[in-house]
């Protein structure tokens, strides 16, 4: 089995021999570092599309908008990813927005998954029948598991989650009450024992 180390070095210096520089490089070699970690098949899409770079030109976008459509190529899954995390406090403020016609969209998840830590907010992304949650740069939840990831999203939807708690104040309150058994009551013995006490003033 590789290593993550091995992982990720191959993947700058593959990224660097594809064309991109060894900044670009070495962000595709810590993106798919991540993707393997989480369980993602990353080395073998990053495979497939630098093949098809080969024969395609695929279309880098800059400025992202709530909307964003190709010009008739298939988005580039990296310059994506890049300057999305590089955006992505702008973007934020439009709460959703969307991409079409991405290459290879796996390549895309952990681009996001960094950006959702950046921000400290979840994301929700679907395309087709794809939908994945984005957990701070902790985990991706994924409906897809074990399932073959597509080769071309013709409609990526990025929304950005607000942080909420998963549970109701009435559930919050019965498990707090509960802890309070476990609080211990203050007493004059405490107090004196308790950090500071005791202390003489020298000046």
């Amino acid at each position: 089995m590789k290593s993550l180390s091995e992982i990720e070095t191959t993947a700058k210096r593959a990224s660097r021999a594809a064309g991109y520089s060894w900044g670009l490089a070495e962000e595709v070699g810590k993106s798919i570092r991540l993707s393997e970690l989480f369980g993602f098949p990353a080395i073998k899409h990053l495979n497939q599309y630098y093949q098809n770079k080969k024969k395609e030109n695929f279309e880098e976008i800059k400025l992202i908008n709530n909307i964003n459509k190709s010009d008739g190529s298939s988005f580039c899954p990296i310059m994506l990813g890049v300057n999305f995390i590089d955006q992505v406090k702008n973007i934020e403020t439009l709460k959703k927005c969307s991409v079409e016609n991405v290459a290879y969209p796996l390549l895309l998840l952990s681009f996001l998954s960094r950006a959702s830590e950046i921000i400290g907010k979840k994301l929700l992304i679907s395309f087709d029948d794809c939908k994945f949650l984005l957990n701070f740069n902790l985990s991706i939840s994924s409906n897809i598991w074990n399932k073959e990831m597509p080769k071309l999203a013709k409609k990526i939807e990025i929304s950005f989650l607000n942080n909420e708690d998963n549970f109701s104040d009435q559930d919050w309150k019965s498990l707090y009450k509960l802890a309070e058994d476990t609080f211990v009551e203050e007493t004059d013995s405490l107090k004196e024992g308790a950090a500071g006490a005791g202390l003489t003033d020298n000046d």
